[in-house]
């Protein structure tokens, strides 16, 4: 009774834990020959539009079955093949080339996976250890794949020939187009095309796009820019660190290029750029005091130093001196003294005046399209008028503002820089005076004299071109900045690069080769 009893627990023990009669369940790690079959099963199954058999050969059927069925019902893929590699222990590397028919288009995708073989928990059958990746490197958790239209169009920037512009290209573009995409969205017009994409599934609306199908019909951007014209300003700024450089339209106010050596940094100098611009600002003092009645044929001495009654000396650069001078060749020397000593020709507010009144300056109201600074001429007595006769002190400006300065000499009037085509904006663009006919005429004359025999004569600007040189002297630097403002033809340009020199030195050289493809 004792021994029956003992083999009554005995059984019931074995019943319970599967005994000497129950299966044996496979340990280990998958041999090279389970690893070669279960992956070639289940490729076999997935290329064959089987996602339940191919689910079922994985170790989470549940979740791998949607995503499988996904691959065709909503990526779209028509036919896959997939070729499995040499395994690495349980890894098996294969490629993916797939076909996928969205809307009468076709594209074949090829890219590569893996998976890894494992033993089944329970059934210690070997089998793909599950995860999205297996059907593409970019799924993971709440992810899928969808083929459909992206989310927007394809933008595609154009310049005034309907040229395309890219910021690839173009580097000191690109910013630019940031802005303005950002701005007029609302006035793009295109399809979006279709494409692959890999879509959050977790309520963001997110998606990753892996191929296109079908470029759709790009938005296009139209630009007033000219891509020869930039090219060159691209290339004539890459020389020079820190340099920028606008060249615009005279006749229209267009915008022909813009252009930074930092390429497509945060801050666009050419255009947001606030530093003194030395002589080059000498074109709207002279403007005022041609109106005042000075002449190009007044003499105006140009002495090496000059002070007002006990106030700052100011002085020429590398102290030169020119005697018995008229006004004309101050201009054309670029000669700080002569213009400092016309000082109490104009009223402290004049030149604040004029730079408003006929070049539209210092008023914040320029409407070009981008963010821009559009110049500030404060009201200044005493020395700090002085100084500002000469482009110094609390007068500020950039590329795109002194650009529009040689341009509004060279047409005889503001216009107010673009960089959108009319047509393509109903912005109500900043007004100012035309030029008085007679002040236009000699300022055209003294622009000219400095391009032909002045400060800017080594750079061959050619006959009929206009132009202006600076050097502004910044606290803190050994070396002036170099300013340059020319006109030739129907083009216009302006350059600053900082701690170049003298105008003609650095700035020059960028600014001729901008009017050279203008």
């Amino acid at each position: 009774m004792a021994a029956l009893a003992v083999f009554g627990v005995t059984s019931i023990y074995q019943t319970l834990a599967g005994g000497d009669d129950g299966p044996d369940v496979p340990t280990g790690p998958p041999s090279a020959a389970e690893v070669r079959t279960t992956a070639h099963d289940f490729l076999a199954a997935w290329a064959g539009r089987r996602p339940g058999a191919a689910a079922r050969l994985t170790d989470y059927a549940a979740k791998a079955r949607p995503v499988l069925g996904a691959y065709f019902t909503d990526a779209l893929v028509r036919k896959v093949t997939l070729e499995p590699g040499a395994a690495r222990g349980a890894t098996v590397p294969f490629s993916v080339t797939a076909r996928v028919v969205a809307e009468g288009h076709a594209k074949t995708w090829t890219y590569d996976s893996e998976l890894t073989v494992v033993r089944g928990r329970t059934t210690g059958k070997p089998l793909v250890d599950w995860d999205p990746s297996v059907v593409h490197p970019a799924l993971a958790g709440n992810r899928r794949l969808v083929t459909r239209e992206g989310e927007t169009p394809q933008v595609v920037a154009v310049d005034a020939d309907g040229r395309t512009l890219s910021a690839e290209k173009y580097p000191s573009l690109g910013p630019v187009f940031a802005q303005l995409r950002e701005r007029y969205a609302g006035k793009l017009r295109g399809e979006p095309g279709i494409e692959v994409l890999v879509e959050e599934t977790d309520g963001a609306q997110r998606t990753t796009p892996l191929l296109g199908i079908s470029k759709g019909r790009p938005a296009k951007l139209p630009t007033t820019l000219d891509a020869g014209v930039q090219q060159a300003a691209e290339e004539a700024v890459r020389d020079h660190r820190r340099a920028s450089v606008v060249a615009v339209r005279p006749s229209t106010g267009e915008i022909l290029a813009i252009a930074n050596a930092q390429g497509g940094g945060e801050f666009n100098n050419a255009l947001q750029g606030a530093t003194a611009p030395g002589s080059t600002f000498k074109i709207i003092t002279a403007a005022a005091l041609l109106a005042a009645g000075v002449t190009p044929e007044t003499p105006v001495g140009c002495p090496r130093t000059y002070a007002h009654d006990q106030g700052m000396t100011f002085h020429n650069v590398e102290g030169g001196e020119i005697e018995d001078a008229t006004f004309a060749q101050d201009f054309a020397e670029s000669c700080n003294t002569a213009f400092v000593s016309l000082s109490d020709e104009l009223a402290d507010g004049e030149p604040a005046a004029t730079a408003r009144r006929w070049f539209g300056l210092g008023e914040d109201d320029w409407q070009t399209g981008v963010a821009t600074f559009d110049g500030a001429v404060p009201v200044a007595t005493g020395d700090e008028k002085s100084a500002a006769l000469i482009g110094q002190g609390q007068v500020q400006m950039n590329p795109l503002t002194m650009a529009s300065v040689a341009a509004t000499v060279a047409s005889g009037g503001f216009r107010q820089p673009v960089l959108l085509p009319p047509s393509f904006h109903d912005r109500e663009v900043a007004t100012a005076e035309p030029l008085p006919p007679p002040v236009a005429a000699d300022l055209r004359r003294m622009m000219e004299l400095t391009a032909a025999e002045g400060t800017a004569a080594g750079l061959g600007l050619g006959a009929g071109a206009g132009a202006k040189t600076g050097s502004a002297e910044v606290d803190g630097q050994e070396r002036p900045d170099s300013w340059f403002t020319a006109y030739r033809g129907d083009v216009a340009a302006a350059a600053v690069v900082p701690e170049g020199g003298h105008g003609s030195e650095a700035a020059g050289p960028v600014v001729s080769a901008v009017l050279a493809a203008g």
